[in-house]
């Protein structure tokens, strides 16, 4: 089934524009829950309330504000904030062409997948084929919804990808995490730990292997529940606990494993009954 398109726009450097369709790339399957009543079981509505009214507010009675100092705020309408958007122009103006391994991985927010509109075949995929060729991706604005977004358009498959990144004041700078200062390891230890990696090592990362265990464990349980069967999981089997980090490494090395496989998934079960064994019989005489 062919993918069904977003939105369209088009791709603009120098006196090239090459239209384009937008295509989601991505979609969470995270589990939800919603908020019900214990004592009925309906879903509780959430409604908006003034304290300084003491009352409920209806959503025709809400304005907008930001807050510019403790508890103070100025109110904008939707007219002002209309006025403060850029023109939608659905178009990526291409400002420069980077080497791909400058990107850190940090600023990408979200990823949009970027099709050839009606006419724009060929231009797309010189496009797309000159920067896998020189190693570059592409830093642009997307002029949408009002908004200025900073987006990245890299060669993916043949075609194009667009990230939408974030700005620098936006990611926090690494260096207010602590870390550890220089250390010394013996030769034995850093030995140990390049053969750890090199035991869990494959050929390339494939997203295949992986699922959502926990929303796998959750659905079970939800079709068990709701065919009125008692759920239970697995009690997991702990851990032992080491301090010392070259025992650690030399416990992930052991032949059988023990320590470098992850722990197998708590699997949802229904409580059945023991079977009775039959009692055997005794020989006589």
């Amino acid at each position: 089934m062919a993918a069904r398109s977003t939105g369209s726009g088009n791709i603009s450097f120098g006196l090239v524009s090459i239209p384009v369709k937008l295509y989601t790339a991505t979609s969470a399957q995270s589990v939800s829950f919603n908020q019900l009543h214990k004592k009925c079981g309906g879903r509780i509505k959430q409604q908006l309330f003034c304290p300084l009214d003491n009352e409920i507010v209806q959503r025709t009675e809400i304005a907008k504000g930001y807050e510019y100092q403790k508890d103070k705020y100025v109110q904008f309408s939707d007219e002002e904030l209309k006025k403060l958007e850029v023109e939608r122009t659905d178009r990526v103006d291409i400002v420069e062409f980077v080497p791909t391994e400058s990107v850190d991985f940090i600023y990408i927010e979200k990823t949009q997948y970027l099709g050839p509109d009606k006419g724009g075949d060929r231009a797309y995929r010189l496009l797309s084929e000159a920067m896998m060729r020189t190693g570059r991706v592409a830093v642009g604005r997307y002029g949408t919804r009002g908004k200025e977004q900073l987006v990245l358009l890299r060669p993916y498959k043949g075609g194009l990808v667009m990230h939408h990144v974030f700005y620098a004041d936006e990611v926090r700078n690494f260096d207010d995490v602590d870390r550890p200062g220089e250390l010394e390891f013996k030769p034995i230890e850093s030995d140990l730990a390049d053969k750890l990696i090199e035991q869990l090592s494959v050929d390339k990362f494939d997203a295949e292997k992986f699922h959502d265990e926990y929303r796998d464990r959750v659905m079970t349980a939800v079709e068990q529940k709701a065919a009125g069967e008692e759920v239970t999981v697995s009690p997991e089997a702990p851990q032992a606990q080491i301090i010392d980090l070259f025992e650690a490494l030399k416990r992930s090395l052991k032949p059988d494993g023990d320590g470098a496989k992850p722990a197998e998934d708590k699997k949802p079960e229904v409580k059945k009954a023991e079977p009775k064994s039959p009692r055997k019989k005794t020989a006589t005489g």
